[in-house]
């Protein structure tokens, strides 16, 4: 094959519409464009979401919602779910998302007081709350920063 050789599809690209060239074409006189009104003036549009001089959806509709961007991503991890999640007696953030306790890419991963924990598991690098981190070491584990 070569480089000059290479052409479109049969039939895969029209001609471009020329609009004002006459009668005979189809398109002659108001070029397709009606007669009068906005439409029919160059430059004559309005922008995107214009009703006419109503209000317009965007503005009737109330705002909602908010999303910090100062905000940290922190996700919750239960103490339930740790004994699962433990490579070997020890959970750090790695564990978490091969065990996929945790998704996506937090930046930060904290440990809460919710469920049960039974084993003795050491964590590293993970933030814990007071009471999970009494739950930790009544359960005979430790936490490691």
């Amino acid at each position: 094959m070569r480089l000059n050789a290479i052409a479109p599809a049969e039939g895969a690209k029209r001609d471009r519409r020329r609009v004002g060239r006459g009668i005979g074409s189809g398109l002659g006189k108001t070029a397709g464009r009606g007669h009068k009104g906005q439409h029919a003036r160059s430059g004559g549009y309005h922008k995107v979401g214009f009703e006419g001089g109503q209000m317009p959806l965007q503005r009737r509709i109330p705002k909602r919602g908010f999303r910090n961007i100062h905000g940290k991503d922190v996700f919750e991890v239960r103490l339930d779910q740790l004994a699962g999640a433990a490579v070997s007696g020890v959970v750090d953030l790695e564990a978490l998302m091969l065990r996929r306790v945790v998704r996506g890419t937090p930046k930060i991963v904290k440990v809460i007081l919710a469920g049960e924990l039974t084993e003795a598991l050491v964590l590293r690098g993970l933030r814990v709350s007071a009471g999970a981190r009494a739950a930790i070491e009544q359960a005979g584990g430790s936490v490691e920063a």
